[in-house]
Formats: C-alpha cells, structure tokens, sequence
C-alpha cells in the first residue's frame, strides 16, 4: 500500500514562509511526477507545483516566484517551500505522487493558513 505522510501546515502571518514536506513509502525511482495541489474554502483544488523524475519543476503563475518544489531522494522525500505566503494561499494542501504503472496516489493533506 502505498504511504504518503505530509507535514508542516500552520497558521502563518501573511510574508511568512512554511516548508510542506511530503515522505513516501516509494522509492523515487518508481515516481515519475510528485507534487502540490491545494483546495480553498469555496474553490476547486487546483495545482500549485510539480516535479518530474527529471527535476523539471512546473509552478501555478500565481506561486511562481514564491514557492519552490524540490526532492530528496535518499529521504523518499518531497518538499513545498513556500515563501511571502499571502492570505489567498490559505488551503489545504495535497501532495501527490504518479507511479510508474500504477497511477495517482494522494496524501491526506495539510492546512495552511495565512492570516494575521
């Protein structure tokens, strides 16, 4: 069964900055795409970034600049730093990862909310 365990949601001030880590039970060699999506109260989840196996990153326009994606392989693990975090990035935010063969798998999600 496969395992994602995401952390690292809070209550931030707006300009403050999180790191969302995502662990898997996967080896990263069995991972073709990880990342983000998130859903805000009275919207649609939608993607904020991504990375393939490649290391190629994919950013929302409205968290470019701001959020970085990056991996650590030997930890199975994935990262969201999110920087000069603002009001409307307030969501619950889901990691997911994209197994070779074996489809889409998703975490529970974590809150993040920007708030002063």
């Amino acid at each position: 069964q496969v395992q994602l365990v995401e952390s690292g949601g809070d209550l931030v001030q707006p300009g403050g900055s999180l790191r969302l880590s995502c662990a898997t039970s996967e080896s990263f060699d069995s991972i073709y795409l990880l990342g983000w999506h998130r859903q805000g109260p009275d919207k649609q989840r939608a993607l904020v970034a991504s990375i393939t196996s490649s290391g190629s990153p994919n950013y929302a326009d409205s968290v470019k600049g701001r959020f970085t994606i990056f991996r650590d392989n030997a930890k199975n693990t994935a990262y969201l730093e999110m920087n000069n975090l603002q009001p409307e990035d307030t969501a619950v935010y889901f990691c997911y990862v994209g197994l070779r063969g074996r489809g889409i798998y998703w975490g529970q999600g974590t809150q993040v909310t920007v708030s002063s």
